[in-house]
């Protein structure tokens, strides 16, 4: 059964998840231009390369080793393991499929300083942030998968010209992206027992929807 608190926390990404900005619409509508599609790229990649230092954030903050393995996995899921290359080598492999450099996208030139601040302010809260609302802002998962399948048929449908191997980062995400929201979810409903937790776990999650759609802010308004 779905409780008040967990209808509550789904309500937020409903409202204001990055799905809804105007510059993910107008990419899966395929009214970017080349340009404006490597910016996003380069920029989200900046993202990408932080997702598991905010993950080893929250690793710190967790005393139960079971915990700590279950989530170690959302490292290597991005930076690579036994065997498999990793989300941020498949997010390297989509920019060079849209003719970026990736020596470039390593460096970080060109980052916008608005995804900058909106990136520290991520990983920040994820430093300073108790563990509930760590993993509460990790709960824009929910939208995730819905996301990526949009974005591969758009990407299909209106950007030919990037080569299909750039699109695996999208593919894999959409079944991590399941699996690391129920995770996620399971956690933030059975650590948040008072009122006053449940409403940090909620304006935690709402924080991360701000920043990334302060990201996307950024990257729309970027100098052609």
């Amino acid at each position: 059964m779905v409780t008040t608190f967990e209808s509550e926390l789904r309500a937020v990404p409903e409202r204001r998840y990055h799905h809804r900005h105007p510059f993910n619409l107008r990419m899966h509508q395929g009214l970017l231009l080349p340009e404006e599609l490597r910016t996003w790229i380069l920029n989200r990649f900046h993202y990408q390369r932080h997702i598991p230092v905010k993950d080893a954030l929250i690793l710190a903050k967790l005393e139960d080793p079971a915990l700590r393995r279950l989530w170690i996995r959302r490292i290597t899921d991005h930076d690579g393991g036994d065997g498999d290359e990793g989300g941020i080598e498949r997010w390297l492999r989509l920019g060079e499929a849209a003719g970026l450099d990736r020596a470039d996208l390593l460096s970080g030139r060109g980052v916008l300083p608005g995804v900058r601040l909106a990136v520290d302010g991520y990983v920040n809260l994820c430093r300073n942030g108790t563990p509930l609302e760590a993993v509460a802002a990790s709960l824009t998962e929910l939208f995730a998968p819905d996301l990526m399948a949009t974005r591969i048929a758009a990407f299909e449908r209106h950007y030919t010209w990037i080569e299909p191997v750039g699109l695996a980062y999208f593919r894999t995400r959409v079944g991590q992206g399941r699996r690391d929201s129920d995770e996620a979810l399971s956690l933030v409903l059975s650590w948040a027992r008072t009122r006053a937790e449940q409403e940090a776990a909620i304006a935690a999650l709402a924080y991360k929807c701000e920043l990334l759609w302060t990201l996307l802010d950024a990257v729309e308004r970027a100098p052609a």
